[in-house]
């Protein structure tokens, strides 16, 4: 596969294709004992990234790959090149690619597993899955991974596997000496099951002999780079360092002296990952549900020309070393793709893969029906902030014995309070697997929170961590196609804190997870809390990340709107929407980003009704609209509402036309911009964008001002759309401290600047 890919294939664009072939070969025993003897269905995977094309042969041989993807390996609708439940077509479970957060992924899915099955009105027919990562020893140099460790620990993680590929070796060279006892020590400490599978069935029958003991110790002795050298150069290589340090022992040179350079060779190269009776042996007797590491020795490269050698990561085979393994393995020139070909007992094969475990059952990708949302709850109209607002709704929710409150799952990292989900976890408490009781309520401390931990809890509180955040987030908006039963989560975070979760975020939409992700406060409104905790870029990270619906209201009735329409938008699974179809995520739906503020705000005393409700939810609507004299629009997005409006009644005071655009979502208005934009390429020569409607009620000669608390960029492309003039204000620069009208006067957001900048577009005022 890999080689037709590089070789075989014409390269068109000269781009180097890859494929990873020696970390590949290290995986491939260990893979085919998992998938064809010790996984069951109800069992989930996350594949070494390095690995795919094994992945995708074992696929293929269990009859869910087609032939024709995987000549196409790496090439446009082909297999992909890491696994992804996204883009390929086979049984992918979980997606990899971005190292060492599928391995953390694993433990996330577990904890969402028994989440799942300690509720009520959960299916529990289905057995317990294994959640299990196939882990690059490169991959633990990730901090990711031992985050998820701690937070596994805090929740007593269960069912899960990681089975390390170690091969010693990285893309740039070999492991330090005394890694293994690194890695032993850190899961001892977190109370893992450790099962090391050094030997294999050939060494440990080796060690057997007489002057066994002495080959197994230079085996433990030997530095990791001198192993991978002599794996490189190969028996005769073996037999020279064997007895130059060994020397003379009689029996120990005499089991040297028994086997050709060709066999020493092999029983070198036979490490515990590599032997199929000692992996098979070792992964049925792990029976607790205990997490469980297995360190597997092995050879990167193994059984290849390149088995060893520090280069071998990017390195591939030659044609002739092709040709020479074809004929090594029986493979007829020109028979490459047969399932079957070169076994002496193709049909027998054949009928045991029909009966592997791991086959049977039909489809592994899951089903739940959609929940029923209830409707915007409105939480009245006197001054509050939004972030407020979301806390009231979400109590709204919580007070209904309503299926939509039952499948909400939130979780925090350490935010809970501070972003306002308090009292959703007073009514619906914490989960845990047994019972603990709120101690400071038994010891009758007065305290606003009560944190009772109970199975039928619905929130999750995790550490002050937010690459885990998004993982549980991605883990539990998948629970539906994992274990058959469909969550809403929420996520609860500080908004310029996206930043340090954003790879495993993208990672999450990436494997299209489905959630709603509150990132409150925002901006530079959090004004007394200084740079470190004010928020820029967060608004621009909306627009641009693929699978994630961006939005920031100004008003509680916006977010009322908006949080009914996420519960649904979260569920769509891609039948036709043609009411909001402004662009194709409305039909297939996504996860839901939302920008609240802490700041307090006046609130609009008005119906809501369907066009303003279809506005918002579309990305914006006409808070006064223009009339053919007008002269100013005034577009703002979220918080700055208030300043909008103030400056809207100053210009128009001197009797000038004033509009003033609400702007709910940058991202939702954009996206339907360019949607548009390619219909028109396309020959559609009618399609209008919701932005193109509205401004087309602007006069052309009117001025726009765009303002925001955020990136001005986030607004500045609406000049564009029909080319009005422009300013954009915003925040490019680390905020400080201060009052908020002091920082809004410092970044030129505030009322004064936007009058200001309605003086500049009309000369003569």
């Amino acid at each position: 596969m890999i080689h037709h890919a590089n070789h075989i294939r014409p390269n068109v664009d000269g781009v180097k294709v890859g494929g990873h072939q020696a970390s590949s070969a290290s995986m491939a025993a260990m893979m085919s004992a998992l998938y064809f003897g010790v996984l069951r269905p109800e069992d989930r995977v996350a594949v070494k990234p390095h690995a795919a094309p094994v992945f995708h042969a074992i696929q293929y041989l269990l009859g869910k790959q087609t032939r024709e993807k995987l000549i196409d390996f790496r090439a446009f609708g082909g297999a992909q090149s890491y696994p992804s439940r996204t883009k390929d077509t086979d049984d992918v479970d979980i997606s990899t690619g971005s190292v060492g957060l599928g391995v953390a992924f694993t433990a996330f899915a577990s904890l969402i597993q028994d989440y799942v099955r300690a509720k009520p009105w959960a299916d529990r027919s289905r057995p317990e899955g294994r959640m299990v990562a196939l882990v690059g020893d490169a991959e633990l140099d990730e901090g990711n991974v031992y985050e998820c460790l701690l937070e596994g620990w805090k929740h007593g993680l269960r069912n899960t596997w990681w089975v390390i590929d170690y091969n010693r070796q990285s893309l740039d060279g070999v492991v330090r000496e005394g890694l293994y006892d690194r890695i032993e020590a850190i899961f001892r400490a977190f109370d893992w099951n450790i099962v090391t599978l050094k030997y294999g069935a050939l060494q440990r029958a080796a060690f057997a002999e007489p002057g066994g003991d002495r080959l197994k110790l230079w085996i433990d002795a030997a530095p990791n780079a001198v192993y991978s050298a002599l794996m490189f150069r190969g028996g005769a290589a073996w037999r020279e360092r064997l007895t130059d340090e060994i020397g003379d022992q009689g029996p120990v040179s005499a089991l040297i002296a028994r086997r050709s350079d060709e066999e020493l060779a092999t029983l070198m190269a036979n490490l515990g990952g590599h032997c199929v009776p000692s992996l098979i042996e070792q992964f049925e007797a792990a029976g607790s549900d205990k997490p469980t590491v297995f360190i597997a020795y092995t050879v990167k490269g193994w059984a290849t020309p390149l088995a060893g050698h520090k280069d071998n990561h990017a390195g591939q085979m030659t044609g002739a070393q092709i040709e020479q393994l074809r004929a090594a393995m029986k493979v007829r020139e020109g028979h490459e793709w047969e399932p079957f070909e070169g076994m002496n007992d193709a049909e027998g094969v054949r009928k045991f893969l029909e009966q592997v475990p791991f086959n049977a059952g039909g489809s592994r990708r899951l089903t739940s029906p959609q929940v029923e949302t209830l409707g915007p709850q409105f939480v009245g109209t006197g001054p509050t902030s939004t972030q407020a607002a979301f806390g009231r709704i979400l109590d709204a929710i919580a007070k209904t014995d309503s299926d939509l409150a039952r499948r909400i799952v939130t979780t925090s990292p350490d935010v809970t309070v501070s972003t306002n989900l308090g009292p959703w976890v007073n009514r619906r408490n914490l989960f845990a697997r047994s019972e603990m009781a709120d101690v400071f309520q038994k010891e009758a401390i007065p305290s606003t929170q009560k944190w009772r931990f109970t199975p039928e809890g619905q929130h999750l509180e995790l550490g002050i961590a937010e690459m885990n955040l998004f993982l549980m987030l991605g883990a539990a908006g998948l629970s539906h196609s994992l274990f058959g039963e469909r969550l809403l989560p929420i996520g609860t975070l500080y908004d310029p804190f996206i930043s340090r979760g954003l790879d495993a975020l993208n990672y999450a939409c990436y494997q299209d997870a489905r959630f709603l992700l509150v990132a409150t406060p925002s901006g530079v409104s959090l004004a007394g809390e200084g740079g470190a905790h004010q928020s820029i870029a967060s608004p621009l990270i909306g627009m641009a990340q693929d699978g994630l619906a961006s939005f920031e209201p100004a008003f509680a009735d916006e977010l009322s709107i908006i949080m009914d329409w996420a519960f649904d938008y979260m569920q769509r699974q891609g039948d036709a929407r043609p009411d909001l179809a402004d662009w194709p995520r409305d039909v297939t739906g996504g996860s839901v980003y939302l920008r609240l503020s802490t700041r307090t705000i006046e609130q609009p005393s008005r119906p809501v009704d369907k066009p303003l409700t279809d506005g918002i939810i579309r990305g914006a609507y006409w808070l006064k609209p223009p009339t053919p004299q007008c002269e100013v629009v005034i577009a703002y997005q979220g918080v700055l509402a208030q300043e909008a409006i103030e400056a809207a009644a100053r210009i128009g005071g001197d009797r000038r036309n004033v509009a003033v655009l609400a702007v709910t979502s940058a991202d939702r208005l954009n996206a339907g911009w360019h949607g548009a934009q390619r219909a028109r390429l396309h020959g559609d020569g009618d399609a209008r964008s919701h932005i193109e409607n509205l401004l087309a009620d602007a006069p052309r000669h009117a001025g726009l001002i765009t303002a925001i608390d955020g990136h001005p960029a986030t607004l500045g492309w609406l000049g564009s759309v029909l080319g009005h003039r422009t300013i954009t204000l915003g925040v490019e620069h680390f905020g400080q401290t201060g009052t908020v009208y002091d920082l809004y006067r410092h970044f030129g957001i505030d009322a004064d600047a936007m009058v200001a900048a309605a003086r500049s577009l009309m000369p003569g005022w």
